[in-house]
């Protein structure tokens, strides 16, 4: 979900000598040509300096989330789990739209809300959770399976979370991100609406098919939707896999590899 595409100017005291400091999350904006140069560099390097992968804030988060989803797990295999599975759709949703309010009430241009729409994966997810958790409708819940495990849990491990414990964007992001990732197990392996065959090669149509109406979106407002322009400013798998635009094919090779693993233990119960 990461910062939605721009750099958002910061509350009262948050101007340093480098200028503006990204809100939160994702992609800082303006964003410079694919042949990024020194400044950028030095950018990667000071928000890099700012998320402290494997901090207690990090980790604390991460375990939390691993708990719920154990506690939900097994509570979606007793008897009338209805009512807090829309619950939970419920809380994703507030959990999403409140970041909007947030902006808002920050102060910030519409220019710059234009650069920060839901638009990133992560994003989009929040909302196909929700109604999966709503509806549990087969296709619904497979997009929040492989989405959730295959995408947004990268975004849990690597956090594009330039702030820290316990700020409003801190909790936002983790509530948002941890949500899809225990509601996806949730709906597969509590409640066991496994994959339909074919189920990989639907979402990862539904995905191209999204990357590509992203992109056009980005060459239009010149955002960073997806990551499809420039690498997170934050360390993430992407700085392993080559330069732009090398980096966007080799994301989706490793993708398309993950979907199917994720389906693996689905295909012998296919099968009986």
């Amino acid at each position: 979900m990461a910062f939605r595409g721009g750099a958002v100017p910061p509350p009262p005291g948050r101007r340093g000598r480098g200028g503006v400091l990204p809100l939160v999350r994702g992609p800082a904006l303006p964003l410079l040509p694919p042949g990024r140069d020194a400044r950028v560099r030095r950018a990667r390097g000071r928000l890099r300096a700012v998320t402290d992968l494997g901090a207690p804030e990090h980790l604390g988060a991460l375990l939390g989330i691993a708990l719920a989803t154990a506690v939900l797990v097994v509570a979606a295999r007793r008897p009338n789990p209805d009512w807090w599975l829309k619950t939970l759709a419920v809380v994703l949703v507030v959990d999403e739209v409140s970041w909007w309010a947030y902006l808002l009430l920050g102060g910030v241009p519409g220019s710059l809300l234009a650069l920060s729409l839901p638009l990133q994966l992560c994003d989009t997810a929040i909302f196909i959770t929700a109604a999966a958790l709503w509806t549990r409708r087969p296709l619904l819940v497979e997009v929040t399976y492989f989405w959730g495990l295959a995408g947004t849990i990268q975004a849990l491990l690597t956090p594009d979370l330039p702030q820290h414990f316990p700020s409003y964007p801190y909790w936002q992001y983790y509530i948002a991100h941890g949500g899809v990732v225990a509601s996806a197990l949730v709906l597969v392996v509590g409640l066991r609406i496994h994959p339909r065959p074919w189920a990989v090669l639907k979402v990862a149509a539904l995905t191209i098919a999204y990357a590509a109406l992203v992109g056009a979106i980005d060459l239009v407002t010149a955002a960073n939707y997806m990551y499809l322009r420039a690498k997170p400013p934050t360390a993430t798998l992407l700085d392993v896999l080559g330069p732009w635009p090398w980096y966007i094919g080799t994301a989706a090779l490793i993708g398309f590899a993950l979907l199917a693993l994720l389906d693996a233990p689905f295909r012998p119960v296919r099968r009986r």
